[in-house]
């Protein structure tokens, strides 16, 4: 990945590009909710919520089914950290904290089409605004307590809680923009 200034290039991400890229994104997918499936402010608005609460579960497993996944021989090695073994290795770089625009527009259409089938043409739009939301305030909330020293209660635990992930124990607390999933499935760690 390294060896190709190009595949490197297009590596590093900036924190802004979530925002830039999925404000609009959600937004589009809530008004179309209320314009196009007659749901309304109220039903869009709960639909919205689910989907935020599930990318909290969703983020969770992710991180600690596949993200932390390594498939044996060098191809594994290689996979894994392609996906995330890289951010392991270097989590203070500031251009690899958030995914790459190919890869998060690619599953943004990925996870809609999934709750289209799962959901149906009525229920997807609000649901996926709320997972979009999720997703950009899970992907800011990362870039920030690497970055930054959280003046909050909650914000310090999130981020002692993270670094504790990345410096003392890469198989417990997968959960980053909250702790409820990690004390749900016992996977906290030893303080």
């Amino acid at each position: 990945m390294f060896q190709s200034d190009l595949v490197d290039l297009f590596s590093r991400t900036h924190p802004m590009i979530v925002p830039v890229l999925f404000v609009p994104g959600a937004c589009a997918l809530f008004a179309y909710s209320i314009l196009r499936t007659e749901l309304g402010w109220l039903a869009t608005s709960g639909l919205a919520l689910a989907g935020f609460v599930f990318w909290t579960f969703a983020e969770y497993w992710l991180h600690r089914l596949f993200f932390h996944w390594s498939a044996p021989g060098r191809w594994g090695e290689r996979l894994h950290f392609l996906v995330h073994g890289v951010h392991h290795t270097w989590p203070r770089d500031k251009f690899r904290l958030v995914m790459p625009p190919a890869v998060s527009i690619s599953l943004y259409f990925i996870f809609l089409g999934i709750w289209y089938v799962v959901l149906g043409n009525r229920w997807v739009w609000g649901f996926e605004s709320g997972f979009v939301a999720g997703y950009m305030f899970y992907d800011l909330t990362h870039y920030y307590i690497h970055h930054v020293n959280p003046t909050t209660e909650y914000g310090r635990r999130l981020k002692k809680n993270h670094m504790l992930h990345h410096f003392k124990d890469h198989g417990s607390r997968f959960a980053v923009s909250n702790i409820v999933w990690d004390k749900i499935f016992g996977t906290v760690g030893s303080r």
